[in-house]
């Protein structure tokens, strides 16, 4: 047994990721360090000024664009979104409902569908007995 606790760190890449931000939109002194777990937390638990601009205005990474969006990761990609959106960006593509957007916003809600349904059927497998099978 360890007797002594390392401090985990991690790339700002990561940190940034895990609070949901673009990392070439965050200050450089974020950029260029390195982020402890317990940093980590205390910016989640109470963010500074800057973090709370980013969550509310963006740049927003393509995970969060995505999720604003109600499409997936690759559907941005079938159309044609590659870079960060602020969130003025976001709402003005909803306004505009895309043809691409409407049709990708159309495959997410089958794919939940399905997830669901087979989720369900997992679940009425496991009460039988059978355990869920392909």
């Amino acid at each position: 047994m360890k007797s002594h606790q390392t401090t985990q760190t991690m790339k700002p890449a990561t940190a940034a990721k895990k609070l949901g931000v673009y990392l070439p939109a965050t200050p450089t002194e974020f950029q260029e360090g390195v982020v402890s777990r317990a940093e980590l937390d205390q910016l989640q638990a109470d963010p500074p000024e800057w973090l709370r601009d980013l969550r509310r205005d963006g740049p927003h990474p393509r995970p969060v664009v995505a999720a604003k969006l109600g499409v997936s990761i690759a559907g941005l990609a079938r159309g044609g979104v590659t870079e960060a959106l602020t969130t003025e960006q976001i709402e003005a593509l909803k306004q505009e409902g895309p043809e691409w957007l409407e049709k990708e916003r159309a495959t997410q809600a089958e794919v939940r569908k399905e997830a669901a349904r087979l989720k369900k059927r997992d679940a009425e497998r496991a009460e039988q007995g059978g355990g869920p099978q392909g």
